[in-house]
């Protein structure tokens, strides 16, 4: 990443930068995520943090956390790595593991069913 102390981004150079998609950056504003700002041709500027807010959406998404709890945690980010969180986060975060933990109980009993609906199918004979 280069040095950009006060230096506005365009949109193709914070892609560029991040490897994120101009697309996905234009979601991200959608969800209110991040946030440019316009000049008067409508053309959109990020702010030097830009690229390190975007890393943290990532991470956070990949925690497969949705955008609308992203929404309400990424102001209580803190730290340059992204995963260091004021401890407000801790009640949306469990809350969503929680969430996680019973979609992986379903998947196994559906899983469970669907190999013993196998073994039967295989044992018929022909």
């Amino acid at each position: 990443m280069g040095d950009r102390m006060g230096e506005q981004l365009r949109i193709g150079e914070l892609a560029r930068e991040t490897g994120v998609s101009v697309r996905l950056l234009r979601y991200y504003e959608e969800q209110g995520l991040l946030t440019p700002y316009r000049l008067a041709g409508g053309h959109r500027r990020y702010e030097p943090d830009a690229p390190e807010v975007v890393r943290r959406i990532r991470l956070l998404l990949a925690a497969g956390l949705p955008t609308r709890v992203i929404r309400g945690i990424l102001p209580c980010v803190r730290g340059v790595s992204g995963a260091d969180f004021d401890p407000c986060v801790a009640v949306h975060l469990r809350d969503q593991l929680a969430g996680l933990d019973g979609r992986i109980a379903e998947l196994s009993a559906a899983r469970e069913s669907l190999a013993g609906l196998l073994d039967a199918t295989e044992r018929v004979p022909a």
